[in-house]
């Protein structure tokens, strides 16, 4: 009789799910509003605040493997509590900044610290409690989290009209002292609790030869880094590109159709892809944003093509938001799993921190409909590293619910 994978309790997911919502809006999503208001009080360009924050990403990082690292040793939850701690603290920095520089630094304390509770140690926790039961659960956190833009933009707006830059900041780090770090040690607890009854189970990766066991190791992280490549220059500029590309007023109109469309792609996902091997769910998700892109460039200035590029180009974005946590532990089980994702949000955060400058630097030379190309074959790229690891895998069936293996020495304490 195949046995059940075990299951994360839905009060932890919420509870998780919640501490993400909290993460990516105070952590990354409210710098955009607060940008114009940061740089009228230091007297800064607002370029040089995206560029300070582009370096913040670089280092964070180049950190997030040894966060994941220390996530395998010592477990996930006591690490997000921690960087929930530390979250509150490089908050406060920012409210108190004194001037640019000193805000900069704060800043990227704010990175440093985000290493460490968003989504790639919450994957992590996740999957020392649950193992292989972990995947579902990775989808049903990202639905969750995946409302973190949509709620904090406007109450980012709402707290700036009201308390001001440093005041918001202010609040952010309440938030994440009095919510997030109680939660995650919360989490903490039930992880101690799930090892001591032998809840931790590793997925076999079933490839003997190491040569191609490090060979899938580099097809995942070029493929995840080359779709980063791709995503970052698209959402970073995308109102600016629909109007370089002719769409014009309803250019704005069309963007809001993004956000839509990843929560879709994980409601689907729910429905079907648990049932899809994750090599290839990745192929879909790689294949989907580089056609999108194709689709605008083929119909611009139509609004209706517009509409079809945010459509797929959201669907795509937000089935690799899950495929980013369940890829890595398909292929190689929970051993050393919170490096691993490390190492591939590492890839991610250099294509997030460069591909917007080298994006624009291109539509300036080139025009906005081949620099859009060429980001798209960025993707081309991706999907076929994902290919490559689906091709490779195929005889080992490996399915987004495999039965859980035997714990295994060496797997994650």
């Amino acid at each position: 009789m195949t046995s059940i994978p075990p299951r994360a309790p839905a009060w932890l997911i919420w509870s998780l799910g919640l501490t993400q919502v909290i993460g990516y809006g105070t952590l990354y999503y409210s710098f955009g509003p607060l940008a114009p208001h940061l740089a009228a009080s230091f007297g800064w360009p607002e370029t040089a605040l995206y560029g300070a924050l582009a370096v913040s990403l670089l280092v964070s990082g180049a950190l997030a493997p040894w966060a994941g690292r220390l996530a395998d040793r010592h477990g996930a939850g006591p690490m997000m509590g921690l960087g929930s701690l530390a979250a509150a603290l490089a908050l406060v920095g920012c409210a108190l900044a004194p001037n640019g520089p000193a805000f900069a630094a704060a800043l990227l304390a704010i990175e440093l610290a985000s290493a460490f509770v968003l989504y790639p140690l919450a994957f992590a926790a996740l999957a020392q409690i649950a193992g292989a039961g972990a995947q579902r659960q990775i989808v049903h956190l990202t639905l969750i989290a995946g409302f973190a833009s949509t709620l904090f933009w406007p109450l980012t707006t709402f707290l700036i009209a009201q308390l001001g830059w440093r005041g918001t900041y202010l609040v952010f780090a309440g938030l994440n002292l009095a919510v997030c770090m109680p939660l995650h040690l919360a989490l903490a607890r039930h992880v101690r609790q799930s090892r001591a009854t032998g809840r931790v189970p590793a997925i076999a990766l079933g490839i003997a030869r190491p040569g191609q066991v490090r060979l899938l190791v580099w097809l995942m992280l070029a493929g995840f880094a080359l779709t980063g490549v791709l995503a970052s220059s698209v959402t970073i500029h995308m109102v600016g590109l629909l109007a370089g590309l002719g769409v014009g007023s309803t250019g704005v109109a069309v963007a809001t159709l993004f956000g839509p469309a990843q929560v879709a792609s994980r409601l689907i996902n729910m429905g079907w892809g648990s049932r899809l091997p994750q090599p290839w769910l990745a192929v879909i998700a790689a294949s989907l944003m580089p056609l999108g892109a194709l689709v605008l460039v083929l119909t611009a200035p139509s609004p209706v093509g517009a509409m079809v590029f945010a459509v797929l180009f959201g669907l795509g974005s937000g089935l690799f938001s899950i495929v980013g946590g369940t890829l890595p532990l398909t292929l190689f089980g929970t051993e050393g799993y919170g490096q691993r994702l490390g190492m591939v949000n590492a890839g991610r955060q250099l294509a997030s921190a460069l591909a917007p400058f080298l994006f624009s630097l291109l539509a300036s030379l080139l025009g906005t409909a081949p620099a859009l190309l060429l980001a798209a074959g960025a993707g081309v790229l991706a999907v076929g590293a994902f290919a490559s690891i689906g091709w490779q895998t195929r005889s080992r069936a490996l399915s987004a619910s495999p039965g859980p293996a035997p714990h295994a020495s060496g797997s994650i304490q």
